[in-house]
C-alpha cells in the first residue's frame, strides 16, 4: 500500500478523481490547497465522507509548491503516485497566466516529486498539445513541429516536454478531449468548451420555434468526454503496471462533427437546430480534396477566424453572447486522435466513452440550472432581491431548487423549506460554495401544526420575510370514474396545494405587515384555465389559491403585501417524472420555469399565463361546448396513469380504449399541443 499526492483536488477533474481514489485505492490522499482555500476543502472532504483526505498546505507557483520541508521529509518515499492536475483548462487565458500555472506549475511539481522520491509522477496534459496537427496523432507521437495556435496550446505542449526531459522520476501523461459535465447527473462548475454556444442556443430556443431550421457550417470534427470518464480512465490507467514513459488519449474514439454535437444540445434545450447545406458529401468530396488543403472550406473559415478583421467582428456579434473568437476557432481539431493504447488497457474494465447524445439533455439541464448567469447580469432583478429575505416551499428539488439557486445569484437570501432536511442541506452547501447565503428549515407541508411552527420559527428569526414562493405541491392524474371511492385524493391535494400554502402566508402576514410587506408568489397550473381531464383534484386545489389569493390581494394591499399567480405549463420535473405519457407532451425545463418565477419576484404582476393557457381560457368562455367536445375526445383517446388503472376493479370497463383514429383527431383539432402517440 502506498500513500497519494494529488494537486488541483479542487478542480473540476480533480474532485471526481480523487472520488475514484477513494473508492478504489488504498492509503492517504494528501491534496495540495492554499492556506485560504481550506475551507471549501473541508467541505468538499465533507462531501467525499473520507477520512483519508488530507490537506497539505502549498503554493503551485512557490518552489517544491511551497510545501513545508518537515512535511517533504516525514514522507518522502511513501508517496506512489504524484498526481499534477493543477493547470489552467481555459483557451481564453494569456499568456502570464498559462505560463505561470502550466510551465512553472509542472516545473514545481516535479521538484516536489523529486524531493518525495515518488514511485510515478501522473501529468495531467491535453490534446491541445497536438496543436494544429493535420492527420492522425498517435499516443507515441509529441514534437512533430506541429502549429501551436494559442498560449493555451504552447504550454500543454511545453510542460508535457518538461515533463518528459526533466522529471527526476518515472512518469505517464494522460490526453483528455474537451471535458464536458458529468454523464449522469451534468454536474460542471465553468463554462468551457461547447458551454460557451449554450447562451446562444437559450436564446434561439426563447425567441424561435423548434421546427424552424437554421443555416448551419460544416466545422470538422471535435472530441468531448465526460469529466467522469476522464476520472475513472486515469485511476484505470496509473495503476495498470508496466506502462511508465507512456502517454495516453482520454478522448473518444469515435469523434463527433462540431455541429452534429450542437444540434444535440440544440435538440436537449428544444431548441431550432442547424441544417448543413454544404456537408461532408461536398466538402470531402474529390473536386474540394483536389484543392490545396489552405483553400479548402474549412481551412478558409479557420483563417478567418484567426485573423484580426474577422475576430474583432466577431467579438461584436457572437463574443456579445459569450462565445470568445478563440474558442470559435478551436472549435474542431485539425487532428484525428488515436487512442489504441489506452483503449486496448481499459478494456475489460467496464470503462469506456458513453455517446454523446446518451447524456447532452443531462449536460445542457445542469447548464441551464447551475451555470447559466443570465439572470445574475440582469440588473432590474439584482436591484430587486439584493438582500431580500425569500422563503421557497418545495425547495429540495424541481422548480424550487432552480429558483433557490437564481435568487442566490442575484444576491437574494434563500431561505429552503422542504421536509426533506437532506437535500436542503446539499443545496445550501452548493449556494454557499458559489458565494451565496441561504437557511434551511424542514417542514410538512402538509401538517397544519407544523406549518404554524414554521412561521413561528420564520418569524422569529429572520429579520423581514420580503417573498414567499409556494412551489411545494402535489398532482393526481385520475379520471373522476376511477376516483369515486378514493375521497382522500382530493382531501390530499387541498391539504398541501391549498390549505398548507395559505395557512404559512397566514402566519407569515404579521411579520411582512410589521417589516413593510412583502410578496407571494404561488406556483398554480395551465390545468386550472384549459381544464384538462383527469385533473380534477389537482385543478380544483390549485384554483382554490388562485381565488383565495386574489380576494385577500385585495384586503392586503394597504399592508404592502401583494400576490402573483402563475399557472405554469407543464413542467419536466420529479412529479411528473412516472407519468410516461409526459414525455410525448410539449413541456418547459425547471430552468425556464425559475425564470418565470424570477420574473413574478421582481415585476410582480397579478398573474402570468401562457398563451396555450389563455387559449383554452378564451374557448372555455367563448365555447364551453365545444371545449369540453374537444377535451372529451382527448379523455377518450389516452387512458388513465398506470397507478389509477391499478386501483380500478374492472379496467376495461372504467378505463376507455385509446385508438389510433382518435388519437389522430386529437392532433388535428389541437395542433402542436402533441398529446401524445
Amino acid at each position: 500500500m502506498s500513500d497519494y499526492f494529488v494537486t488541483g483536488a479542487t478542480g473540476f477533474i480533480g474532485r471526481f478523481f480523487v472520488q475514484e481514489l477513494i473508492a478504489n485505492r488504498e492509503g492517504q490522499i494528501f491534496v495540495l490547497c492554499r492556506a485560504g482555500s481550506l475551507s471549501r476543502l473541508q467541505k468538499l472532504i465533507d462531501e467525499w465522507g473520507s477520512d483519508r483526505v488530507v490537506p497539505v498546505v502549498g503554493d503551485l507557483s512557490a518552489p517544491q509548491l511551497g510545501v513545508a520541508p518537515e512535511w517533504i521529509k516525514a514522507h518522502a518515499g511513501e508517496i506512489g503516485h504524484f498526481f499534477h492536475l493543477a493547470a489552467i483548462y481555459d483557451m481564453t487565458a494569456d499568456d502570464a497566466t498559462n505560463d505561470a500555472m502550466n510551465i512553472d506549475g509542472t516545473r514545481s511539481a516535479l521538484e516536489l516529486a523529486g524531493a518525495l522520491a515518488a514511485g510515478t509522477f501522473h501529468q495531467v496534459s491535453s490534446v491541445a498539445a497536438a496543436g494544429d496537427y493535420k492527420g492522425v496523432f498517435t499516443e507515441d507521437m509529441f514534437d512533430e513541429g506541429q502549429p501551436l495556435p494559442s498560449p493555451y496550446h504552447r504550454t500543454k505542449f511545453e510542460s508535457e516536454k518538461i515533463v518528459r526531459e526533466e522529471s527526476p522520476v518515472p512518469w505517464r501523461v494522460y490526453r483528455p478531449a474537451i471535458v464536458v459535465g458529468h454523464s449522469e447527473t451534468g454536474q460542471m462548475d465553468k463554462i468551457d468548451g461547447p458551454y460557451y454556444f449554450f447562451p446562444l442556443i437559450k436564446r434561439l430556443r426563447d425567441s424561435l420555434p423548434g421546427w424552424i431550421p437554421l443555416l448551419g457550417l460544416d466545422l470538422r470534427d471535435t472530441n468531448v468526454v465526460p469529466v467522469d470518464y476522464v476520472a475513472k480512465a486515469m485511476d484505470h490507467l496509473a495503476h495498470v503496471p508496466g506502462q511508465d514513459g507512456q502517454a495516453f488519449f482520454l478522448t473518444n474514439p469515435d469523434p463527433q462533427g462540431a455541429i452534429e454535437m450542437i444540434n444535440l444540445f440544440c435538440r436537449a434545450a428544444r431548441a431550432p437546430k442547424f441544417a448543413t447545406p454544404i456537408d461532408r458529401r461536398i466538402s470531402e468530396s474529390a473536386a474540394i480534396k483536389a484543392l490545396p488543403e489552405a483553400l479548402r472550406p474549412a481551412s478558409l473559415f479557420a483563417a478567418a477566424v484567426h485573423s484580426r478583421p474577422v475576430s474583432a467582428v466577431f467579438d461584436q456579434t457572437v463574443g456579445r453572447l459569450g462565445i470568445p473568437s478563440e474558442v470559435l476557432a478551436h472549435v474542431n481539431f485539425t487532428a484525428t486522435f488515436d487512442s489504441s493504447r489506452a483503449q486496448a488497457l481499459l478494456a475489460g474494465s467496464g470503462i469506456s466513452v458513453p455517446p454523446l447524445e446518451s447524456y447532452a439533455e443531462a449536460l445542457w439541464n445542469y447548464w441551464e440550472e447551475n451555470l447559466d448567469d443570465s439572470t445574475a447580469r440582469d440588473k432590474k432583478a439584482r436591484r430587486a432581491l439584493e438582500g431580500k429575505y425569500v422563503v421557497i416551499t418545495g425547495a429540495s428539488s424541481g422548480i424550487g431548487e432552480v429558483t433557490a439557486k437564481k435568487v442566490a445569484q442575484l444576491g437574494g437570501i434563500p431561505v429552503l423549506v422542504a421536509r426533506g432536511r437532506e437535500k436542503l442541506e446539499t443545496l445550501q452547501r452548493t449556494i454557499e460554495m458559489r458565494g451565496g447565503t441561504a437557511f434551511v428549515y424542514s417542514c410538512d407541508l402538509s401538517d397544519y401544526e407544523a406549518i404554524d411552527a414554521l412561521a413561528a420559527k420564520l418569524s422569529d428569526e429572520l429579520p423581514r420575510i420580503d417573498f414567499v414562493v409556494n412551489s411545494a405541491g402535489r398532482s393526481i392524474r385520475r379520471s373522476i370514474k376511477l376516483s369515486l371511492d378514493r375521497f382522500h385524493d382530493f382531501e390530499r391535494t387541498m391539504q398541501l396545494n391549498y390549505f398548507g400554502a395559505i395557512r404559512l402566508v397566514m402566519g407569515l402576514i404579521p411579520k411582512m405587515s410589521a417589516t413593510g410587506g412583502g410578496h407571494v408568489v404561488n406556483l398554480s397550473s395551465i390545468a386550472v384555465l384549459t381544464k384538462i381531464p383527469r385533473f380534477s383534484a389537482y385543478a380544483a386545489s390549485k384554483a382554490a389559491l388562485d381565488s383565495w389569493s386574489n380576494v385577500v390581494g385585495s384586503e392586503l394591499h394597504s399592508d404592502g403585501i401583494s400576490f402573483t399567480t402563475i399557472r405554469m405549463p407543464l413542467v419536466r420535473t420529479p412529479m411528473i417524472a412516472p407519468t410516461k405519457m409526459y414525455e410525448k407532451f410539449p413541456t418547459i425545463s425547471p430552468g425556464q420555469a425559475g425564470d418565470i418565477v424570477v420574473r413574478a419576484l421582481v415585476e410582480k404582476p397579478e398573474a402570468i399565463n401562457t398563451l396555450g393557457g389563455q387559449f383554452g381560457a378564451a374557448l372555455h368562455t367563448a365555447a364551453p361546448k365545444t371545449a369540453h367536445k374537444v377535451l372529451n375526445i382527448a379523455y377518450q383517446a389516452f387512458p388513465d396513469s398506470a397507478a389509477a388503472r391499478a386501483h380500478a376493479e374492472d379496467e376495461a370497463a372504467a378505463v376507455p380504449r385509446e385508438t389510433a383514429s382518435q388519437k389522430e383527431m386529437v392532433g388535428r383539432l389541437l395542433k402542436g399541443l402533441r398529446w401524445g402517440r
